[in-house]
C-alpha cells in the first residue's frame, strides 16, 4: 500500500468541498450533517428539544468540548487520516491519537497495541505471520482468534497495513471471513483507502486542521522493559515528539489510565503535566454513591497535582429518586476536588432502545431511544460541568456544545 506522506496529507487538506456551512478561506469547512437533527427530532416535547431546535440555523464552529474520539469512527476507520478529517470537519477542537509502539520502538496511532487483527488488513496480509498469534479460524465450537500487535512490526512495515473497521468475525473459518463482524449500526462506505498514522503524522494532521492534541499514551501489551524501553522513555517519547514538532504545551492533553505516567509527566514535563488528563473507569464493585468502593478519592488525585479527570460517563451520572438523569456523588466529589473533568465516550454504544448498555449501566432505567444522547450530554454539561467530550461522531457534541455557548 501506498504510504500517504504528509506533503500528500496537506493536499487531501486543501481540496475539501465547499458548501453552505463552509467557513472563510484557510480554515476547515464544518458541518454537522444529518444526525444532530435526527437526534433533535427524536427527543419529547419540551425544553431541551426546544433549546436545541431554536440553534437549527446556526453556523457550526469549532469547539474544545467537542474531541473526536480515534477520529471519528462510527463510520470511519479509527485513527486513520479519514476518520480525523471527519472530525475535525465536524468541528471537533481536540483530536486524539492514541499511542502504542513498533518493533523499532517508534510511535504509531492505535487504540491499543495488541488490536491489529481487528483494525487492520494483517491476517490475510504478508505479516500474517509475524503476529503473536496468527489467526486459527473457528473449529469445533472454539471461536476464531488472533493477536497481532504493533511491537511485532517494524514501522516500515506496519506502514504497509490497510486499515479497516475495528471489527472481527469469531465465526470465521478463513482469515478473509475474519475481518468481517462489523456492528449493524457502523458501516463499511467509507473504509476503502483509508490511511494509517504514525504520532509524528498526527501532530502535522491535527496542527494544519486547526485542533488541539490530545494523545493517549496506551499500557503495552508486552512486558516492560521492551528491549531496553522504558515506560518512562516511553512516555518521555510522546512528549518529545510534541517538542520537536514546535508544538506549544498548552495545545497538548496528554492522557493515560496509568497514574506513573501521570505523575511521570507532572514531575518530568511540567509544562505538559499540567494538562495531563487521568483517565479513570469503574472497577469491580464500583458504586458512584460508595466511596469505599472508589480507588482513588477525587480529592486524593488533585493532591499528586492533577487537574484533569476524565471518568467513563456511567460514573459521572445517576438517577435521583424521580428517575431523573443527575451528577453523580462521584462527579460532585470531583468538582469539590477543584478538578476539570473530561468524559467518554458518547455514540460509541450504538442504537439505545435497549438501555445502552455499559456506557449507560449507571442510568439503564431512563435510556430507550437515541434522542438520549441528547439527554445525557445535557446532563453531563450542565449538572455534571464537564469540559470536554470524547464522541465516536464529534458532530453530535459540536451542535450542542455551539448552541449552549460552550
Amino acid at each position: 500500500m501506498m504510504r500517504l506522506g504528509l506533503t500528500t496529507i496537506a493536499a487531501a487538506i486543501a481540496f475539501m468541498p465547499m458548501g453552505a456551512l463552509a467557513q472563510p478561506a484557510g480554515e476547515t469547512p464544518l458541518s454537522y450533517g444529518v444526525r444532530p437533527f435526527y437526534l433533535i427530532d427524536k427527543l419529547p416535547d419540551g425544553e431541551l428539544k426546544e433549546k436545541l431546535a431554536a440553534c437549527s440555523m446556526q453556523a457550526p464552529k469549532r469547539s474544545t468540548f467537542s474531541i473526536g474520539h480515534r477520529g471519528a469512527p462510527l463510520q470511519f476507520p479509527e485513527h486513520t487520516v479519514e476518520s480525523n478529517l471527519a472530525a475535525a470537519r465536524q468541528g471537533a477542537g481536540i483530536l486524539e491519537c492514541d499511542v502504542a509502539f513498533t518493533k523499532d520502538k517508534e510511535l504509531v496511532c492505535r487504540h491499543a497495541q495488541n488490536d491489529l487483527h481487528t483494525t487492520t488488513n494483517i491476517v490475510v496480509s504478508d505479516l500474517a505471520d509475524k503476529c503473536t498469534t496468527p489467526f486459527t479460524p473457528a473449529s469445533d465450537g472454539a471461536k476464531a482468534t488472533a493477536e497481532c500487535r504493533t511491537s511485532d512490526l517494524t514501522l516500515a512495515e506496519f506502514q504497509t497495513l490497510i486499515p479497516k473497521m475495528d471489527a472481527s468475525d469469531t465465526s470465521a473459518t478463513t482469515a478473509e471471513a475474519f475481518l468481517g463482524g462489523v456492528p449493524a449500526y457502523r458501516t463499511t462506505a467509507y473504509a476503502d483507502g483509508a490511511h494509517l498514522l504514525t504520532h509524528k503524522e498526527s501532530i502535522e494532521l491535527f496542527r494544519s486542521l486547526g485542533a488541539k492534541f490530545t494523545p493517549e499514551l496506551k499500557d503495552p501489551a508486552v512486558e516492560m522493559p521492551f528491549d531496553g524501553f522504558t515506560m518512562d522513555d516511553y512516555a518521555q517519547k510522546l512528549v518529545d515528539e510534541y517538542k520537536e514538532a514546535g508544538v506549544p504545551a498548552s495545545d497538548v492533553f496528554p492522557q493515560s489510565f496509568n497514574l506513573d505516567v501521570i505523575k511521570y509527566w507532572i514531575e518530568s514535563e511540567p509544562e505538559f503535566g499540567q494538562q495531563a488528563v487521568y483517565l479513570v473507569e469503574p472497577g469491580d464493585g464500583w458504586d458512584g454513591a460508595d466511596p469505599s468502593t472508589w480507588e482513588h478519592s477525587p480529592a486524593d488525585i488533585a493532591a499528586l497535582g492533577v487537574k484533569y479527570l476524565a471518568p467513563s460517563f456511567n460514573m459521572l451520572l445517576d438517577l435521583d429518586a424521580d428517575g431523573n438523569i443527575v451528577a453523580s456523588d462521584y462527579a460532585k466529589a470531583a468538582k469539590d476536588a477543584g478538578l476539570n473533568l473530561i468524559t467518554w465516550s458518547l455514540e460509541r454504544s450504538g442504537p439505545l432502545a435497549n438501555g445502552g448498555g455499559w456506557y449507560f449501566n449507571s442510568i439503564t432505567d431512563a435510556i430507550d431511544n437515541d434522542a438520549d444522547y441528547y439527554v445525557v450530554l445535557d446532563a453531563l454539561a450542565q449538572d455534571v460541568g464537564v469540559v470536554g467530550v470524547f464522541s465516536d461522531w464529534p458532530a453530535t457534541v459540536t451542535y450542542y456544545a455551539n448552541c449552549a455557548g460552550l
